[in-house]
């Protein structure tokens, strides 16, 4: 629904603002998973609604943000990742890029999580990425640091406990640039396990923390708990 608009709306925004217009953009999606990585390769990815039982605009929407070959290729070069025309940008990506950019004139190619990896083999992965920060592109991942769908409250209300704790803990490791406590997330805080009770959610926070250089600024915007018990806090780094 955020993709409509809404309160967080204006946060990704006033990213997209600071950051100008990149070469490209690679993301992570938490709504794709597959056994081995692949890499969308189309010059132009179809927005795919993977959801149901909401709006008929949302479903209506699109984001018709053109692909790039050449940035798939160079991902598939420097990650193995295969390339591939069967999926396209879901809606862990353009319900964020469209107020990221919203012209969607920025090339945008998704890389899939792959399920054979643990969180060391993601964040390794992720590494292998950082020429593409020299050619101008970024790297981003739509997830969240807490999602529990479980406890999330329909009406709205105070953030548990449970659910703060972990978010100020992934944003302090995240601050020190403690890759290995994030990659050790479970025992990152008493509360990890409530707060991510499966990672897909989880998993693209390292395909960020990844590219973080010496001298790299660290930025939270967005830093609230949704419903309870899922952050909408996201971060840029450098």
């Amino acid at each position: 629904m955020n993709a409509l608009g809404g309160p967080y709306a204006s946060g990704w925004r006033a990213v997209g603002e600071a950051m100008g217009k990149p070469t490209g953009v690679v993301i992570v999606s938490a709504h794709w998973e597959t056994a081995g990585p692949q890499v969308t390769a189309q010059s132009r990815p179809e927005t795919i609604h993977d959801f149901g039982a909401f709006p008929d605009e949302l479903h209506a929407m699109q984001y018709p943000a053109p692909g790039s070959p050449g940035l798939a290729e160079r991902v598939s070069d420097l990650t193995g990742a295969a390339p591939t025309d069967t999926w396209g940008l879901d809606h862990g990506t353009w319900s964020v890029l469209t107020h990221v950019w919203p012209k969607a004139d920025v090339p945008v190619v998704q890389l899939s999580l792959d399920r054979r990896l643990d969180a060391q083999g993601h964040f390794a992965l992720a590494q292998r990425l950082a020429p593409l920060r020299d050619e101008g592109v970024v790297i981003a991942g739509s997830g969240d640091f807490v999602h529990n769908l479980r406890t999330w409250k329909r009406a709205g209300g105070e953030p548990y406990a449970w659910a703060t704790r972990f978010n100020d803990a992934v944003k302090a490791a995240l601050v020190r640039g403690d890759d290995a406590a994030l990659t050790a997330w479970v025992d990152l805080a008493e509360d990890a396990q409530m707060s991510v009770p499966t990672d897909e959610h989880f998993l693209p926070l390292l395909y960020v923390a990844a590219q973080r250089q010496p001298g790299d600024d660290v930025s939270f915007f967005n830093d609230v708990i949704e419903g309870g018990s899922i952050s909408m806090t996201g971060v840029r780094i450098g």
